[in-house]
């Protein structure tokens, strides 16, 4: 196979170049195309049981896209002309925005949020704003008094009357159009109405919200291009120095680009767009681009540095790479299609993403640049003096140095494992965790949970009961009873239910007196408490048979949510036969706690996917259980210090960290495949380890070498990224560049130097 291969590339080479320059271009003219595709729903398991309660009753009770727009006065309180008429406008403007399920605004302003109060005739109630209001002091007292009978103060109103809060909720459609809603452009129509509204003075204007999320993300993400660039640049030098070489340099730089034109044009050939979470997987093909493309280069030099033409060298180098190649190729891949095990749509479209990418890495690097480097007018150059270090490498692979590594990287292990178990399943932060602490959507969200008793983090639990559940006491009782549970449970912030509001009704119809702040007992007196309850508030459904209670909580930590979903558990598990079933769960935080649990159940199963499927192909690659064991047992440390990294920075772990730790074992299987390969070429020819491992250490220990360390230096300036997430995956990417690169030049030879010795004879 390899030979006919070989015949095939170098045969044709004028038709192969021509080949691929056509197909180059009219990917490009498809990755022009490419969009920005964010979707809510696909970032959650939808096949999971929270989800599939979400899903049933999204229709009814809104989904977890919310919308929170805060307007602040700046110096003292809400009850001025100028901001009562900036409030009209954002209601207006919210109203209005694409994609704004228009049942579903509230504020003080809208005619879905009223009140009601016992009067000397009777019973008297209205809209908040009442018709006739007027902006002067009678008229601000009287709208005051109405947001407290309405029990607004901490919901739509600020604790301290600082401002006010329009609400609304999007579908994942367009109305208009059908089309699914574009969240980026959803996110700067907001920061439009944002700007118009803070042109009035004293008025600050705050939004939190998925969509807002969804556009400060990708915004971020332009600086990608920034860093990529920077990366580039930094690549670019150190493959130079390496290479010696502008002509090899630039060979190998233009086929990993390549392949990430390749990738993204696939992506959109097939109808894909790309998810601000996944705008880091065209960097990292490009990153494994140039990992292969070193090692191409660097026995290309060799070859030549040996006497070889520049057309016997591309030959040569393929014959020797092809096969450890695919062979490595193989594995990252095996780790991309571990991860589409995960039911989150997001993930499977970076898996899908990054599969286009594998493949094409495979066209362009073991393909196309041993053709280039044939064609190029490349000159031998003398093998580079070896550095002082070298030898000290080198010996890694005698038993007295192997042992010490050994001790050594065992040590790391220990003290990796026992820091690993501290990593977290989902968010350890407040705030949005993929933006910086010190964001304006954070800033915004700080803000807005100071100054009321509700956010945009809320946990929805849908109670199902039998019809007309509503006017039954116990039922209610039952309903009240789990309120008042859930609202002492740390971290949650507030809780609105039914109950509590039929509480405060049986209060207002009898004058207001705290005594009657509870449930009636009597059936009649029931039904007058919670008649004037629309079923536009969220509360109810048409029957009664369904009355979600909305949990507030204080953050989205993964603490706070296993806190909250262990106390709904257990005051489920205490009366099994209730009159209510408290159903996990909708709103946002419930789709975190979905995530969460997906991931904690996926983590495991995919990094054992990941590792089954690379030691298959180690296996069939080499044949050998000793050469799989010196390939995997570094691979393995790694990953659980990488854990134990994430741990240290606190870095949760969830849908956008778990890919990279799986990805991680696929890519960083490529050291181990390329060395050994070399290794097992010399211990062929009768050579014993130590110098087996020494003669390949001088090719293709070289281009590994180089190949961590300047993927390194590429990711670490991710670091510094606008997006929290960015700079994460910088720090873990770098750390596993840096770490997979030390373990294939030290523990490797240090486990091969007893696992391959060779017994003398008597």
């Amino acid at each position: 196979m390899t030979s006919w291969l070989e015949r095939v590339l170098f045969s044709r080479q004028w038709l192969v170049l021509l080949s691929f320059a056509v197909a180059s271009i009219a990917l490009l003219g498809s990755a022009l195309t490419l969009k920005i595709d964010a979707g809510f729903t696909k970032l959650v398991p939808l096949k999971h049981p929270y989800m599939e309660v979400f899903l049933e009753h999204r229709a009814e009770f809104g989904g977890a896209d919310r919308i929170v727009l805060a307007v602040m006065a700046s110096d003292g309180d809400m009850f001025t002309p100028d901001y009562f008429d900036t409030l009209g406008r954002a209601t207006d403007a919210m109203f209005f925005l694409p994609g704004v399920d228009r049942t579903q605004v509230f504020s003080i302003l809208t005619p879905n949020v009223r009140f009601i109060e016992v009067v000397e005739d009777g019973i008297a109630g209205g809209n908040v704003l009442p018709p006739d209001f007027t902006t002067d002091e009678a008229g601000f007292a009287r709208i005051r008094e109405n947001i407290i009978k309405a029990g607004l103060v901490g919901r739509l109103v600020a604790s301290d009357f600082s401002g006010a809060i329009v609400a609304a909720r999007l579908q994942e459609f367009h109305p208009g159009t059908g089309d699914r809603l574009d969240y980026v452009e959803v996110a700067h129509q907001l920061e439009r109405i944002r700007s118009e509204l803070q042109a009035t003075p004293g008025i600050d204007v705050r939004i939190i919200g998925f969509a807002k999320v969804v556009g400060d993300i990708s915004d971020g993400a332009t600086g990608v291009a920034l860093f990529f660039a920077i990366a580039f640049i930094v690549t670019a030098f150190l493959v130079g120095f390496h290479t010696r070489s502008a002509v090899l340099t630039a060979a190998l730089l233009a086929c990993s680009l390549l392949a990430v034109v390749w990738q993204i044009g696939l992506l959109a050939l097939f109808g894909f767009g790309i998810d601000p979470m996944s705008i880091l997987v065209p960097f990292l093909i490009f990153a494994i681009g140039v990992s292969h493309g070193v090692q191409v280069v660097s026995a290309h030099r060799d070859e030549m540095s040996r006497g070889a033409t520049a057309h016997e060298a591309a030959r040569a180098s393929f014959r020797r790479l092809v096969r450890p190649g695919v062979a490595a190729l193989a594995s990252d891949a095996a780790g991309f299609v571990a991860i589409s095990l995960i039911d989150v749509q997001v993930i499977q479209e970076i898996a899908v993403a990054a599969g286009l990418g594998v493949a094409a890495i495979i066209l362009t690097n073991l393909g196309l640049l041993p053709v280039l480097l044939a064609r190029l007018p490349v000159t031998a150059r003398p093998p580079r003096r070896r550095p002082a270090f070298w030898s000290l490498i080198a010996s890694a692979a005698r038993p007295k140095p192997a042992a010490a590594i050994i001790c050594v990287w065992a040590v790391l292990a220990a003290a990796g494992a026992w820091q690993a178990t501290y990593v977290l399943i989902g968010d350890e932060h407040e705030g949005v965790p993929e933006l910086r602490p010190g964001s304006p959507y954070n800033r915004d969200a700080s803000i807005i949970t100071d100054k009321f008793s509700v956010g945009v983090d809320v946990l929805t639990v849908i109670g199902t009961t039998n019809a007309d559940g509503c006017i039954d006491y116990a039922t209610m009782r039952y309903l009240d009873s789990f309120a008042w549970t859930m609202s002492n449970v740390p971290g949650v912030q507030s809780v609105s239910s039914l109950a509590g509001t039929a509480r405060r009704l049986h209060a207002a119809w009898n004058e207001g007196n705290l005594k009657w702040h509870t449930l009636p007992r009597h059936q009649s007196s029931l039904v007058q408490a919670v008649a004037p309850v629309p079923t536009t508030s969220g509360l109810l459904n048409a029957d009664c048979s369904v009355m979600p209670v909305y949990i507030y909580t204080e953050d989205h930590r993964a603490r706070t949510i296993e806190r909250i979903i262990s106390a709904v558990n257990e005051f489920n598990s205490m009366d099994a036969d209730g009159p209510i079933d408290f159903r996990l769960a909708a709103g946002n935080v419930g789709v975190m706690a979905a995530t969460n649990e997906e991931v904690a159940r996926a983590q495991f199963p995919i990094v054992g996917y990941v590792y089954a499927a690379v030691i298959a192909v180690c296996l069939i690659a080499f044949r050998s259980i000793r050469a799989v064991l010196v390939i995997i047992l570094p691979l393995t440390i790694v990953s659980v210090l990488a854990y134990a990294l994430m741990a240290l920075l606190q870095i949760g772990l969830k849908t956008s960290t778990l890919p990279v730790v799986a990805l991680g074992v696929g890519v960083g299987v490529d050291y181990g495949i390329y060395i050994f390969s070399r290794v097992r070429n010399h211990l062929r020819e009768g050579l014993e380890f130590p110098e087996a491992w020494e003669r390949a250490l001088a090719t293709s220990g070289s281009g590994v070498m180089l190949t961590g360390l300047t993927l390194a230096a590429g990711v670490a300036t991710w670091i510094f990224a606008p997006l929290q997430f960015q700079a994460d995956m910088g720090a873990i990417l770098t750390f596993m560049f840096i770490v997979n690169m030390a373990g294939a030049v030290l523990l490797l030879p240090a486990l091969g130097a007893f696992l391959f010795r060779r017994k003398r004879s008597p």
